[in-house]
């Protein structure tokens, strides 16, 4: 059952220019909810490096949408997350809903504090999006007809941002989603290659899948000056986290919403016809 909407305080999406973000903004938008985003270019700005941007933006704010830039599993994340949710609990916010990273232990550290805070909490816990090659990271490669990365054989549940996006509404707008974790997957398990293969067929043009080691692949990113930050981010995804660890399928999607979670074939379809892969 859907709460009464409240006109009186707004719902604070963090990250939301970005991809769950600005899909759940524009959900809660859509729905009535008058919604604040949290970002650095906003009327109010919202920085996680900047600990002074914090109290504005949770003034007259009921709930929070958390998603940490660059993730999770980086060094700060935890203590920034600590502190974001003593300030939000001292300005009396009534519901987080976390974005979370599947098979991160670092992110599970997060997670806890989030639990502890005292305020109603859900997390929403994913990995890949199917939108990482078409909105992000990996779209450039897809363009220029191949996708390197140091991965093998180990399949991926990957998951539509959509997906994210209306499971994380459902937590901020309705009853009985509270103290629930969501770990959501796409409905099969693809690998890499398979995941180049599909685009390549949707997209109707010649895209190869190539494998290195993980030496190699940190120094394509070192000679095409990404920052250290990210690298270590990446390494640590593709090495640790890929491990197998999150190749099985959970039904949270279903379990949340009462529906399928989308098929990655349904994304390629509609994203080939919207041209970006031209």
């Amino acid at each position: 059952m859907q709460s009464s909407k409240n006109t009186e305080k707004k719902i604070l999406v963090l990250g939301g220019t970005g991809k769950t973000g600005s899909r759940v903004a524009d959900r809660l938008s859509k729905l009535g909810y008058p919604v604040s985003i949290g970002s650095r270019t906003a009327d109010i700005p919202f920085d996680w490096d900047d600990i002074s941007t914090w109290k504005p933006a949770l003034q007259n704010i009921r709930s929070v949408y958390i998603t940490f830039q660059p993730d999770l599993a980086v060094p700060n994340a935890p203590g920034c997350i600590a502190s974001f949710s003593r300030m939000a609990a001292e300005n009396g916010i009534e519901k987080l809903v976390l974005l979370s990273g599947r098979g991160e232990e670092e992110a599970r550290h997060c997670e806890q504090i989030v639990i502890n805070s005292g305020i109603a909490w859900t997390i929403v816990r994913a990995s890949w999006f199917f939108q990482n090659f078409s909105e992000s990271y990996f779209l450039t490669d897809v363009l220029s007809g191949q996708v390197t990365l140091p991965v093998g054989d180990i399949p991926e549940p990957f998951i539509d941002a959509d997906d994210i996006a209306d499971v994380a509404v459902a937590a901020l707008t309705q009853d009985g989603h509270s103290g629930e974790i969501y770990e959501i997957t796409g409905p099969h398990l693809l690998t890499f290659k398979e995941v180049i293969q599909e685009i390549a067929t949707a997209a109707g043009k010649n895209i190869v899948y190539k494998q290195v080691s993980a030496e190699e692949y940190t120094a394509l990113l070192v000679s095409g000056q990404v920052p250290q930050e990210y690298i270590a981010l990446l390494s640590y995804l593709f090495t640790e986290v890929m491990d197998g660890r999150n190749s099985y399928i959970v039904n949270d999607v279903e379990r949340a919403l009462g529906r399928k979670a989308t098929d990655f074939s349904s994304y390629t379809r509609k994203t080939a016809a919207s041209g970006i892969w031209n």
